[in-house]
């Protein structure tokens, strides 16, 4: 365990947008790691790249010596200058041993992460690993590891709460939206096609919403999404000309001041009275509050989706203590997997060993004595060689499993 090693730049000690410099995009990746590894001689590695984290997990016998990392980082060739580069080896985080295993596992269950509970951590860490198992950059360890990371984290998002309620704007509003008594197929009005109302919109998309129109301040920008949800989309100086109706308002833009007045509502309501639903996620509100006074309205806004989102917050670090004790059991079980596993690897030479020194015996040492035997001696020598063959065999294996156990047994007590 002690040759487990973590090379980490996050969030925590690196400004977001340098750490994208760090990052090692795919085509580049094999050549990268096949140079550090020839290099440095490292048996097993693989590589995370987040928008938040870069990460390099490895075994070896290497200490993370100021002198090592600087080589290791040398080594991936990374575009920026010398004296860049410095600055990063001086927001380095360092792991090895078991203090790799924990940072490791708190990573894959989130603990780690800009926000806590978010699951696709683990599948980033899942793919970051598959893409260098199947370039060769990861042997039996790093397996063993993996499998490990997986189970926890399966462990983590099921048996605590630190993912159930939802903490983002958009998630938070979606669901609002979907505890409305909604009609069929709604006619959806989208003011703005910025970041937010994309992702809002693949929500409502994914579950088989798709009556769209959108307005937005440059028709171009908005195509791709206008592609994505098959829609209509016009520029929002022509807002005041629609004259479909809607069931659904969603409005997000960057206007400093609310850009949907109350003649303009009535406008887009062409006389329909029937309860609309307004999802206002601007920050001013994009609806003007004579709207929200004067007319029948179910009206989602940020103000209370954050304090949802708060409180949401806060019943997620209530969690860690519990994630923390998972984390803790499946590095106790851990341990002598490892530990296990190494003998097998150690053992797998016995057999061969044995069937070297039995052809030996057989054909060199006692060649002449076993061609004075009649075949049916010979047949019974063969069998009590074969028998005795299997057991040298087997009982190493079973003793050396046993003394594992009892030795991870007297540690625990």
């Amino acid at each position: 365990m002690k040759n487990l090693k973590v090379i980490a730049f996050t969030h925590k000690h690196v400004e977001l947008k340098d750490l994208g410099n760090l990052v090692i995009c795919n085509e580049e990746l094999e050549s990268r790691l096949i140079n550090l590894k020839h290099s440095l001689d490292i048996p097993e590695i693989f590589y995370i790249g987040t928008c938040n984290r870069v990460e390099f997990v490895f075994y070896g016998a290497y200490e993370l010596s100021d002198d090592f990392v600087a080589k290791f980082m040398e080594k991936l060739n990374f575009c920026v200058p010398q004296e860049r580069l410095q600055c990063y080896l001086g927001q380095v985080n360092r792991y090895e041993g078991l203090d790799a295993l924990n940072h490791l596992l708190r990573m894959s269950c989130s603990l780690e992460s800009l926000v806590v509970g978010e699951k696709e951590i683990l599948s980033q860490v899942r793919r970051a690993y598959e893409r260098c198992r199947e370039a060769g950059f990861t042997g039996d360890f790093l397996r063993l590891m993996m499998d490990r990371l997986i189970k926890t984290a399966k462990e983590v998002y099921t048996y605590t709460k630190i993912s159930r309620n939802p903490i983002s704007v958009v998630s938070l509003a979606y669901r609002k939206l979907r505890e409305l008594k909604l009609t069929t197929n709604p006619r959806i009005l989208v003011i703005g096609s910025g970041e937010t109302n994309q992702n809002l919109a693949k929500y409502l998309q994914k579950h088989k919403f798709e009556n769209f129109v959108i307005f937005n301040r440059t028709v171009e920008n908005a195509h791709t999404l206008a592609q994505e949800l098959n829609a209509q989309v016009y520029p929002l100086s022509e807002l005041g000309n629609y004259k479909n109706g809607f069931d659904i308002l969603i409005t997000c833009t960057g206007a400093p001041d609310a850009i949907v007045n109350n003649a303009l509502y009535e406008s887009l309501l062409n006389g329909e009275t029937d309860k609309k639903i307004i999802v206002d996620l601007a920050i001013p509100n994009d609806i003007d509050a004579e709207v929200i006074a004067r007319h029948p309205i179910h009206y989602i806004e940020v103000s209370s989706l954050q304090a949802i989102a708060e409180k949401n917050i806060q019943e997620r670090y209530d969690e860690l203590t519990s994630a923390e004790c998972i984390i803790k059991q499946n590095i106790e079980e851990f341990l002598p997997i490892i530990k296990q596993r190494r003998v097998e690897v150690a053992m797998r030479q016995v057999p061969e060993k044995i069937k070297e020194i039995k052809s030996f015996a057989i054909n060199e040492v006692f060649a002449q004595d076993l061609s004075k035997l009649d075949p049916q001696a010979r047949e019974v020598l063969e069998k009590v060689i074969n028998y005795m063959e299997k057991k040298y065999i087997k009982v190493p294996m079973v003793m050396a499993k046993e003394i594992l156990v009892k030795t991870s047994e007297a540690e625990n007590n």
